[in-house]
């Protein structure tokens, strides 16, 4: 009992037909694409060299946006069920080689197709803990970063990104007893630094309250001597 055929197998597909390029180097790239989630072919397709890779991650983007616009799909739901590439119509063109002979050029065309499906439970549940995971991980390094930085741990490094679980978001917004301690001994700190402030303006105030007394002595004593005189 065979499977079924390429054409029949469910989902929504998209087409590029005519493509001036071989099958065979087609898919060589469709290959790399065929059975990985939407999310994560894009990623290999702008990663590959080949010529065929942004051609291919087009007709992807298009079979992707069918399936949300006319199916109503969920974008993140969704792998590349089947991709295939046939070959097209072949244009035979001649060369001239020696002793008034003809070598033959052909130049080969082939059609493109890219099927995306909705992923099954049991792998929606895996591709989503390991997004979880990954979401998780890049917010620990941001914040590690912020703060080896001295920096101020930006609001954007506790958003919920994907569905992470809300005990670890409260535990990174709510500050252990150890960051608490930290807090107070700044706040103590502070506190010290500002009543060292505040006894240096006051010996400055009467210094220079001093300091005009004397004037003012200086001043008295050398009228009363004018007047003497």
């Amino acid at each position: 009992m065979t499977g079924p055929k390429t054409n029949e197998r469910p989902g929504t597909r998209a087409t590029l037909k005519g493509f001036h390029m071989s099958a065979s180097k087609a898919r060589v790239v469709l290959n790399l694409i065929r059975g990985e989630d939407v999310k994560y072919a894009a990623e290999i397709l702008a990663d590959t060299s080949r010529e065929a890779a942004d051609v291919i991650g087009k007709v992807l983007a298009s079979a992707v946006a069918n399936a949300v616009n006319n199916d109503g799909m969920v974008a993140e739901e969704l792998y590349v069920a089947a991709a295939y590439a046939d070959e097209g119509i072949t244009m035979k063109r001649f060369t001239p080689r020696a002793r008034g002979r003809a070598g033959a050029i052909r130049k080969r065309s082939c059609h493109i197709t890219v099927i995306v499906a909705r992923m099954d439970e049991d792998r929606l549940e895996l591709l989503r803990v390991a997004r979880a995971a990954s979401a998780s991980a890049s917010r620990a390094r941001r914040v590690a970063t912020s703060r080896r930085k001295g920096e101020p741990v930006p609001a954007a490094s506790y958003a919920d990104t994907s569905e992470v679980a809300n005990g670890e978001i409260e535990s990174s917004q709510n500050p252990t007893t150890d960051e608490a301690v930290d807090v107070e001994t700044t706040d103590e700190a502070v506190e010290v630094e500002t009543a060292e402030v505040t006894e240096s303006s006051e010996l400055v105030t009467e210094e220079v309250a001093s300091e005009n007394e004397e004037v003012s002595a200086e001043a008295t004593s050398e009228e009363k001597t004018e007047e003497t005189n």
